[in-house]
């Protein structure tokens, strides 16, 4: 059986969950958000505390579920009460981040600049300081959704191992690579 699963989720003051036909939502001040939970596990709301119930008869699968969803319901809470931040540094000669609203511009050694739309749940701000890296700061209540749109970003440069360009987090070691002249002594 899962171990996560068996954890109950503590609601904080301020968020309100409902449970109809299969369906958790979660609202609070940062958003709203929904998620369906199999319906072999059921879902109690009791006392201030979520538990998900997995009865012992069903298959691995379900096992496996059970952990998931609770997984999944505790980042809506977390989401919605205090919201996840990220943070992506542009690290080269060159290369630029800036916004206008929701719509990012970047620089990133292309011969054009590419225009990204956030969604309306990302608030996104561009820091530029001088002598300093470019940072990109990111900040939602769905944690899925904030992963989705950091990979997409970074997969428009990824940080290479020789020289550690490309758009990275902030606080990410990349691993890095000798070149030619050390691998041929």
């Amino acid at each position: 059986m899962s171990r996560i699963g068996k954890l109950p989720i503590d609601i904080p003051a301020g968020i309100t969950v409902d449970i109809k036909n299969d369906v958790v939502t979660v609202k609070g001040p940062k958003g709203e958000l929904s998620q369906f939970v199999d319906p072999s596990i059921e879902v109690k709301n009791e006392n201030g505390q979520l538990s998900f119930i997995c009865p012992d008869n069903v298959s691995k699968q379900v096992h496996a579920f059970h952990g998931l969803y609770r997984a999944l319901v505790h980042n809506m809470v977390v989401g919605v009460s205090e919201g996840f931040k990220k943070e992506l540094e542009l690290v080269g000669v060159g290369y630029r981040a800036s916004n206008q609203g929701n719509i990012i511009e970047l620089a990133l050694g292309y011969t054009h600049p590419i225009f990204i739309q956030l969604p309306p749940e990302v608030k996104v701000e561009t820091v530029s300081e001088r002598n300093k890296n470019p940072l990109i700061k990111l900040e939602s209540c769905d944690k899925q959704l904030l992963g989705q749109i950091c990979a997409k970003l970074r997969s428009f440069r990824m940080p290479e191992p020789y020289k550690g360009k490309g758009m990275k987090f902030v606080g990410e070691e990349i691993r890095r690579k000798s070149g030619k002249t050390a691998a041929a002594k």
